[in-house]
């Protein structure tokens, strides 16, 4: 954290907005698509398979997913063509330069309710960051584009962070507060995951979903009654090949590595799992003991939303003790892996019941490796 006694502002969660896409795909219709997939793709391969020269595909069932996630369902914007054993993968109406991207669309939505929830006119906005995995395009930034749909005169610029781009865009808010470069921002994240997952892939085709969320950063002295003071940010990066994504325009070559595996998501799962975990909790713990705060005493943590069993033994590493719903809750189940928005998804819905003075902890990890963490109390 910077020298607070150079700084002029104090940052604060003013609101957060959320935008969840109209289409949901359940497990049970996950796998009766895929399975499809995986007997048509069999039987065509037959004789190659017999010979030892293309593998056979293994079914995946509903209990598998559930087991290995925690997921249950996922919205996307485009349902039907990913579910079609033909396609299964999304596709849109491309959009001409004239109409909003997806991303700025959704993006817009999710903000624009960050700013009624905090009693927020645009033209009191500063800057746009467009936090995400995923971009739509390399110029002009994804920012930008909201920043104008909403009318905001300030600036604006894309980030990319993977899993952690939200908390990262947090901070980097918090910092242009801390520094009296701006007294409001908005932390966008449209996380259209759908587009760079491999739906024909096993261990990984039921992770993500779609989804937009919208985080209002302020100073304090602007600020509603009712908002989160953010009490210090922390971020870390390690470099890993564990998590990885080669699709972009300088190295997608041709058209058809668009259904090439590594041009799309994928990840050594265990190894992920084996590293990323106490690399967090102790992110968190370290964090907590700069602040001369016990961890035990956070009242609720709202974590990633990638696996279930990462964020289980985590919570239980920081608290102490496993963490019951009400501890870590849980928005997994019915969204999916929505990359950086998991964790502002799980702040937004799971916030309105704790009371003055209450402590938490926002926290993202993924790719990179990254790790993001933002430690708030609630003020009113």
């Amino acid at each position: 954290m910077q020298d607070t006694q150079t700084l002029t502002g104090r940052p604060v969660i003013s609101a957060t907005g959320l935008f969840t896409p109209s289409e949901s795909i359940t497990n049970e219709e996950l796998v009766e698509s895929f399975n499809t997939y995986v007997e048509r793709f069999n039987a065509a391969n037959a004789d190659a398979i017999a010979a030892g020269d293309v593998q056979e595909l293994a079914p995946s069932s509903v209990g598998f997913i559930e087991k290995a996630s925690g997921i249950k369902a996922r919205h996307v914007m485009s349902k039907a063509p990913i579910l079609d054993p033909d396609v299964m993968t999304p596709r849109w109406d491309e959009r001409g330069n004239d109409e909003h991207s997806m991303m700025a669309e959704i993006g817009v939505i999710a903000a624009k309710q960050a700013l009624e929830r905090a009693g927020r006119d645009a033209s009191d906005v500063d800057a746009v960051l467009c936090a995400a995995s995923n971009m739509e395009r390399p110029y002009p930034a994804m920012a930008i584009e909201i920043q104008q749909a909403l009318g905001i005169d300030g600036f604006g610029f894309d980030m990319n962070v993977a899993c952690s781009s939200a908390t990262f865009g947090i901070q980097t808010a918090a910092d242009y507060v801390r520094a009296g470069n701006a007294k409001s921002v908005l932390v966008v994240s449209p996380e259209i995951t759908s587009g760079h997952l491999n739906w024909r892939d096993r261990d990984s085709h039921f992770i993500f979903g779609d989804v937009a969320t919208a985080v209002l950063v302020e100073d304090s002295s602007m600020a509603p009654a009712d908002h989160w003071e953010i009490l210090s940010t922390k971020l870390k990066t390690v470099f890993s090949n564990n998590i990885r994504n080669n699709f972009g325009f300088l190295n997608r070559a041709a058209p058809e590595n668009a259904n090439n595996p590594d041009k799309l998501f994928i990840q050594e799962g265990r190894k992920v799992f084996k590293e990323v975990v106490p690399m967090v909790a102790q992110m968190i713990i370290d964090e907590a003991e700069k602040l001369q705060m016990d961890p035990a005493t956070l009242r609720r943590l709202w974590l990633h939303q990638a696996n279930a069993g990462m964020n289980r033994l985590i919570a239980q590493r920081v608290l102490g003790h496993e963490a019951n719903d009400d501890e870590s809750p849980t928005v997994l189940d019915t969204y999916g892996n929505t990359s950086s928005a998991g964790s502002i998804i799980a702040f937004h819905k799971h916030q309105d019941d704790l009371g003055a003075g209450d402590t938490g902890l926002i926290c993202s990890f993924g790719a990179g490796y990254s790790a993001g963490t933002v430690f708030v109390r609630k003020t009113a």
